[in-house]
């Protein structure tokens, strides 16, 4: 299955214990499965892997929202534009950024008791079906089906599920 492009920036604070450039491939890959809209090579993503301090500033900035979170998406086209876009052979589009928070994302996993790799890939994964139109915070059917898409992503990947 195609993915999406990713141009990738990490920051120093990740480490280089994980290959985070494969790590996020193969749950891009994951996602385009579920979402084959965005099975598309020439689908260009921005993954940026920061420190909190980063995503704090960039929440604040967008959201209006004084801390950081998980992750951020930054989508650059509707639904309606994601899905003209996949219909496009060869034209490329910019489906938008994924800001991931360090701190927050070991934070949470140790919660979570799953390795920050495997909290991180699931991020990725509600990023990118941000990123494609998929909306949880609309209404509860829409929650479902992002979830949904997020389980059998994550399941392709051998990874449980983070709802469960």
């Amino acid at each position: 299955m195609t993915a999406p492009s990713l141009d990738i920036d990490i920051d120093p604070v990740w480490g280089d214990a994980t290959d985070w450039e494969a790590l996020a491939a193969a749950a891009a890959g994951a996602a385009a499965h579920v979402a084959p809209e965005i099975a598309h090579e020439a689908m260009l993503v921005s993954l940026v892997l920061a420190d909190d301090e980063e995503v704090h500033a960039l929440n604040l900035q967008w959201r209006a929202k004084d801390k950081p979170t998980n992750v951020l998406s930054f989508p650059m086209l509707s639904r309606e534009e994601v899905l003209r876009a996949a219909a496009q052979v060869d034209a490329p589009a910019m489906l938008g950024d994924l800001i991931l928070a360090h701190g927050v994302c070991q934070r949470e996993a140790d919660e979570k008791g799953v390795p920050q790799t495997t909290h991180c890939s699931h991020l990725i994964i509600h990023g990118l079906l941000h990123l494609a139109g998929y909306d949880h915070e609309t209404g509860e059917t829409e929650a479902e089906e992002m979830e949904a898409l997020e389980r059998k992503a994550l399941a392709l990947l051998g990874m449980a599920d983070p709802y469960a």
